[in-house]
């Protein structure tokens, strides 16, 4: 009966980590879709492309707001990272003559760095006169889920301008690590009682 008891409280504690774990992803979800867009006055490219080793592939797609102008003739750089000092840069992402960021549209990039986990910040640049309003930036990683950072305005002239949910993902890892290691403390103390 005692061997029960505990294997039902083994299994009540690890259902309890599951659903706080699918809380904590699920809660980085909705304030990657809640929060604004922001400048980054302070952004560091060189920094960017003194690490930008490519080692690893990344797939961005990025949907054009049908409020955009019809096209763009403006420069678009874009920037994005995880939580540990891994940064993806790419230069020119535009195309003129090719129709890239045409209103309502989407254009799908293969954009090559260094290995990063899960992306949690993303900064675009645009430099020109003609003006674009991005409606979203989904980003598939090599090291975590995809991502998807919702714009929906127009970004302004020469300006890094976008989302960094930094902070939460490193905090929900770090809450994630503990409860992993709770577990295992857990498991050790129980297999003993059995």
């Amino acid at each position: 009966m005692k061997e029960i008891l505990l294997l039902l409280l083994l299994l009540l504690v690890v259902l309890s980590l599951a659903f706080q774990l699918t809380l904590s992803v699920a809660v980085f979800d909705s304030q990657s879709a809640s929060l604004l867009p922001h400048a980054h006055e302070s952004f560091n490219i060189s920094y960017i492309q003194m690490k930008n080793a490519a080692s690893c592939s990344y797939l961005v797609v990025i949907s054009t707001s049908c409020s955009s102008p019809r096209y763009t003739t403006d420069q678009i750089s874009i920037a994005f990272g995880d939580a540990y000092g891994n940064q993806i840069y790419s230069p020119r992402l535009d195309d003129p003559s090719s129709g890239t960021f045409e209103s309502c549209s989407s254009d799908t990039f293969q954009i090559n760095g260094p290995c990063a986990y899960q992306i949690c910040y993303v900064y675009l640049y645009r430099s020109g006169s003609s003006g674009w309003k991005p409606d979203t930036v989904k980003i598939n990683g090599y090291n975590g889920r995809p991502v998807t950072f919702y714009y929906n305005t127009f970004i302004p002239r020469d300006t890094w301008y976008g989302f960094d949910l930094c902070n939460n993902a490193a905090s929900s890892y770090k809450v994630t690590a503990q409860k992993c290691l709770i577990l295992v403390i857990l498991g050790f103390v129980l297999s003993f009682l059995l």
